[in-house]
């Protein structure tokens, strides 16, 4: 099988992969379309720390069921429009037994700690379909990036009323944009790009906020009324967003981390103690954060042709991935379609 292979950081191109067979409990699925993410690009430029060499990427997946086994559920049948949930959870560890199990401490990610969907076809087991019916390729394929976001808001335990700052609206940013106005709060989002900010607002941002051109304190401060907002959701991965996370939130306010910061962040924890703040990480989403997801799809309620920088060629995607490297900012998904 074809398949689209990181070989080493900066090199990237097209290899094969051996064809899979089927095994009990198992679904063969057509790929059809793979969504790059930050996690792709960090591993084009060696900055993944959880990767290996050579590794396919992918894991942000729209595909057709193939094959099945014979002990797969009925209703997953061939012919199927599905997307994945790419995470594994060992059921052992301290996170599995509390039931984290999106956070498990063994978890290996498609395209992350073992290889991906970017490739023809792809074994999976059925625990990790989703059924598609309804839906695109396009939507199948963003459904992951989104439900990240989604989690983020379930972490930040964002309820009606809430004013919720989102930093950051590429596609994870995008879909806690979208996460927050489902629990019914009132989202200001923050980036420094005007036209990805037209696209939050397109995906419910009631207010959008230029860090650029304009003080982010000074317009945190008018929007609520002085008091800050009572849920900051990072979607960025600087240190500067990290720190403004903390300056701006509300006192006894909810932080909530979606980036890995680039760099050390040096924090005046005195902030911490004084506001009586929550500060919270996000890992993965969880199943019932895609199915969340999916339910907004089918709904219509999210701008997923806004969302799609680029389409490209299974056969362009080491050059869409040299291109994103280049000019990162530029870029809110690339996808990949396969056949």
């Amino acid at each position: 099988m074809r398949a689209v292979v990181i070989e080493s950081p900066g090199r990237a191109g097209l290899g094969t992969l051996a064809e899979t067979t089927l095994v009990p409990g198992q679904v063969l699925v057509r790929v059809r379309t793979v969504g790059f993410c930050g996690s792709d690009l960090n591993t084009f430029r060696g900055l993944n720390p959880l990767v290996s060499y050579p590794r396919v990427p992918g894991h942000e997946i729209a595909g057709v069921v193939e094959a099945v086994s014979e002990d797969v559920p009925r209703e997953i049948s061939v012919g199927a429009q599905v997307t994945v949930v790419p995470y594994t959870a060992c059921g052992k560890c301290s996170a599995c037994r509390r039931g984290r199990v999106n956070t498990c401490r063994n978890n290996q990610t498609l395209g992350v700690q073992r290889d991906g969907a970017l490739t023809e076809r792809i074994m999976l087991p059925w625990q990790s379909l989703l059924l598609g019916e309804g839906l695109d390729r396009r939507e199948l394929a963003l459904v992951e990036p989104l439900a990240v976001g989604f989690h983020a808001v379930a972490r930040g335990r964002v309820a009606e009323g809430d004013i919720v700052a989102v930093i950051g609206t590429g596609a994870v940013g995008l879909g806690a944009v979208a996460g927050a106005v489902r629990a019914g709060g009132t989202v200001i989002a923050v980036d420094v790009d005007d036209a990805k900010l037209a696209m939050a607002r397109r995906a419910g941002a009631t207010h959008v906020v230029n860090s650029r051109s304009t003080s982010l304190h000074d317009r945190m401060q008018e929007l609520t009324g002085g008091d800050g907002p009572d849920v900051v959701i990072e979607a960025v991965g600087l240190p500067k967003t990290f720190l403004a996370a903390v300056d701006e939130v509300a006192v006894a306010g909810r932080v909530v981390y979606i980036g890995y910061a680039k760099a050390p962040v040096s924090f005046d924890t005195t902030q911490f103690v004084r506001k009586e703040l929550d500060i919270l990480g996000a890992r993965n989403a969880t199943a019932e954060d895609f199915r969340a997801v999916l339910a907004l799809l089918r709904g219509k309620g999210f701008p997923v042709a806004d969302a799609v920088t680029r389409v490209v060629k299974m056969d362009e995607a080491a050059d869409a991935l040299r291109g994103w490297d280049a000019d990162p900012a530029a870029v809110t998904r690339i996808h990949v379609d396969l056949d």
